[in-house]
């Protein structure tokens, strides 16, 4: 059974992308067929043309586009024979879910749904938390204030709850952003790997934390 990593975080500029690439390196390096599923290639994959299409049109992603392409994603992996998708920022789409305003009965309706669709792989949640604070400085500092910018516009453009109106209330609802991801795969069967204080650890060292997690499941 093709294990399904999905590596999200507290905030950007926890590391996520860096810690994808390190999981990617290290199973490659085990002899194992890994597809790195980068978090910039999500809209180009084709399993997610129709999700793409509709974003583009409406602005919006009903749920319901996002279990059809997870299926036909499903699809996609098993023919392909990989022992190890790792997905950078993708599922369970509950950053989105919460950007085009679901309440929590529709996530968890979607969060069983998602579940069923993924039953022929074997779906694994790494975590990186932290201070959101600090994580969304660290990503100001590598990306620029321009980000940061584009960044608050997008969280006021699709007006999440709580409101984001600056950096400091986008810290408070990237806070609420992780309980409810955080809650819903725990309500799920999923296996999850939750590396603590990210934002304050070397790369290495986070890499080390979530081998050590996967290894344990």
């Amino acid at each position: 059974m093709t294990v399904l990593i999905t590596v999200w975080g507290a905030s950007p500029g926890v590391g996520k992308s860096t810690l994808c690439a390190g999981l990617s390196s290290w199973l490659s390096g085990r002899g194992l067929r890994v597809d790195h599923f980068r978090e910039e290639e999500v809209l180009s994959r084709p399993q997610f043309a129709a999700v793409a299409a509709e974003f583009e049109t409406t602005g919006r992603v009903r749920p319901e586009m996002l279990i059809g392409a997870t299926a036909s994603f499903v699809d996609a992996v098993v023919a392909s024979g990989d022992d190890v998708v790792i997905a950078d920022a993708l599922m369970p789409f509950v950053p989105t879910l919460l950007a085009m305003g679901q309440d929590a009965e529709t996530i968890d309706t979607f969060m069983t749904d998602l579940s069923e669709v993924l039953a022929p792989l074997r779906p694994v949640m790494v975590f990186l938390d932290g201070n959101a604070e600090s994580a969304l400085s660290r990503a100001v500092a590598r990306e620029g204030e321009q980000w940061l910018d584009w960044y608050l516009g997008k969280l006021a453009h699709y007006e999440v709850t709580p409101q984001v109106t600056d950096a400091a209330s986008a810290v408070t609802y990237l806070r609420h952003e992780r309980a409810v991801t955080l809650a819903a795969v725990r309500r799920q069967d999923w296996g999850l790997v939750l590396v603590e204080r990210a934002d304050e650890r070397p790369r290495d060292e986070v890499l080390r934390i979530a081998q050590r997690g996967l290894k344990m499941l």
